[in-house]
């Protein structure tokens, strides 16, 4: 199996490029693939801990914990961009990492597939 690298670059409310990469991350592990999924702009609020769960509102902190528990998923979160939004290290959900641009670049690199997803 191979390596599959997401960008995802969601914009402001109504996007469901974040929903969609998700979905696509899980499909993917599911199958047998590597997936690393790196967020930026908006999306890092989504590795923000303390979450709170609606109805009928997109919840994806359950199925990012099932796909950190596989192993074969990790998920980054862009360090400047967490932090002009003003949330810090100590704020982040357990199995996220933070780090800038170049982590992504160097698993784009890597990977068999790259996916930009966003950026709207």
């Amino acid at each position: 199996m191979g390596k599959l690298t997401i960008g995802c670059f969601a914009s402001l409310v109504g996007s469901v490029s974040l929903d969609f990469a998700v979905k696509l991350s899980d499909a993917a592990v599911k199958k047998g693939h590597k997936v690393d999924l790196w967020v930026s702009g908006n999306a890092t609020m989504l590795s923000k801990k303390g979450q709170k769960a609606f109805k009928d509102y997109s919840h994806l902190a359950k199925t990012l914990t099932e796909l950190f528990a596989t192993g074969n998923f990790q998920a980054t979160a862009c360090e400047a961009c967490a932090e002009a939004r003003g949330y810090h290290k100590d704020d982040t959900m357990e199995g996220w990492k933070r780090h800038s641009m170049d982590w992504y670049l160097a698993s784009c690199f890597s990977a068999d597939r790259v996916l930009h997803i966003g950026g709207d």
